[in-house]
């Protein structure tokens, strides 16, 4: 069991404890279920996600079985043990320990037993609550840094749901203000409550271009992602895609990239959306995405491609996000936003000339590619001769690497040999003062 005072806690007995055992410090409270001695496994990896409601029990089982018999992590900023006994005993998947720390406030961060436990864990799960509690407390500190670590070096699987969903996203919504509906999101996609934010946080190579949403049935939020997507393109100059689960439904992604889809169908209709830009299209950009006003992206009444799929018991119908165009088991659709009205139709699969978003876009934000990269990345434009350019590296702490400066004509090739592995954020300024950021994930061998 443990003891502790002040959140400092110290091992005094090696012993398997069936029980919950609860230590109350300063800044956090720690719940602990299972073996007190650490295992070390060999965590297989992935990403587990929820819609918000009651846990899909196929989908937490990927999930404990890829933590490979070791030890799970529930972080949560709220709540207490819910999840110890069922994440131990209930699900049938053998684990060495579930330990539950609530971390009550930003202080908790500075506390050297939650570094210990986050750098012991193989699974780390996200838990529900207010997402603007994780972010203010966890990023930018060692919670995000470890976390991160542990995700590249030991290849831990992670996940969440509801808030713990909404923050595994290289894009994620804050919720700094307090939630948003769709209604608000559309009416005025700059309203204040519309907190869309691109800092390095929970970092996930296949997640990072991605912003996700929750509840997606209860409330409707089909129509804010949108509005979320547009204000990324229109400020970031990024083609952000889109995941969300319905209430009951769960996406798990594998070490491949591909996504499975856990839920009740057929009794229940539960669904999971894929969505991105069409690379079809002239032009991606909203035709109106500005202040106190409603949003317009219709582009043909095609501006988005929506790949749904319903969550079946065993997770056989799946979705590539190796190249956001193999389905198996869904079906695509059309979005698009009319004078802040979100409207949608059956559609078609996007039939791009590259995968890379398109180089064939014929609009001027520039496609960034490889990503993941390793020696070398390319920035292409869609139309050269911008003029001068100056692109800054900086690493996951905001340390500024380096600026890289010249003439840009179309093809901007940089060499990122000397990079550690890790995510990198790139901030493109060129002749006519157009900002594109982006963020690159560089990879070992």
């Amino acid at each position: 069991m443990r003891t502790g005072i002040f959140g400092k806690c110290i091992l005094v007995l090696a012993l398997t404890t069936l029980a919950v055992v609860s230590v109350e410090g300063q800044n956090y409270t720690s719940y602990f279920t299972g073996n007190a001695n650490d295992t070390i496994t060999s965590p297989q990896g992935g990403v587990c996600m929820m819609g918000g409601a009651t846990e899909d029990d196929e989908a937490m089982k990927w999930f404990l079985t890829r933590a490979n018999g070791g030890d799970i992590l529930v972080l949560r900023a709220s709540g207490s043990n819910g999840y110890n006994d069922y994440l131990y005993s209930s699900l049938g998947i053998r684990v060495n320990s579930v330990e539950t720390i609530v971390m009550k406030n930003a202080a908790a961060s500075n506390e050297p037993y939650v570094h210990q436990r986050i750098m012991q864990a193989e699974a780390i799960w996200f838990a529900g609550g207010d997402q603007w509690d994780y972010v203010s407390y966890w990023r930018n500190t060692a919670i995000d840094s470890l976390i991160n670590y542990q995700i590249h070096e030991r290849n831990i699987v992670i996940g969440g749901t509801s808030a713990g969903m909404a923050i595994l996203g290289g894009y994620y919504f804050t919720a700094k203000h307090g939630t948003v509906t769709s209604a608000e999101a559309l009416l005025n996609p700059y309203n204040t409550k519309v907190t869309v934010d691109s800092a390095a946080f929970i970092q996930n190579a296949f997640l990072s271009d991605v912003i996700t949403d929750t509840h997606y049935d209860n409330p409707n939020r089909k129509g804010r992602h949108a509005a979320f997507l547009a204000r990324i393109l229109t400020d970031y100059g990024a083609a952000a895609k889109g995941i969300a689960c319905e209430e009951y439904t769960a996406v798990c992604i594998d070490e491949t990239g591909l996504a499975h889809v856990y839920g009740h169908y057929p009794s229940r209709n539960d669904v999971a959306y894929f969505i991105q830009s069409n690379c079809e299209l002239d032009s991606i950009l909203p035709e109106n995405c500005s202040p106190g006003t409603p949003l317009d992206w219709n582009r043909g009444n095609r501006a988005l491609k929506v790949y749904t799929l319903k969550g079946t018991g065993n997770g056989a119908n799946t979705f590539s996000l190796t190249d956001w165009k193999t389905g198996n088991g869904g079906a695509w659709e059309n979005w698009y936003v009319n004078n802040g009205a979100l409207n949608m139709q059956a559609g078609t699969a996007p039939d791009c000339a590259s995968s890379s978003v398109a180089l064939s876009m014929g609009s001027n934000i520039p496609v960034l590619f490889p990503n993941p990269a390793h020696d070398w990345v390319t920035i292409q434009f869609a139309e050269p001769n911008l003029g001068k350019y100056s692109l800054e590296i900086t690493d996951a702490a905001g340390k500024s690497l380096g600026t890289h400066s010249g003439e840009c004509t179309g093809l901007i090739n940089i060499n990122i040999s000397d990079l550690k592995p890790g995510f990198y954020d790139l901030e493109l300024t060129t002749g006519n003062r157009h900002v594109c950021r982006f963020k690159l994930l560089v990879a070992g061998y």
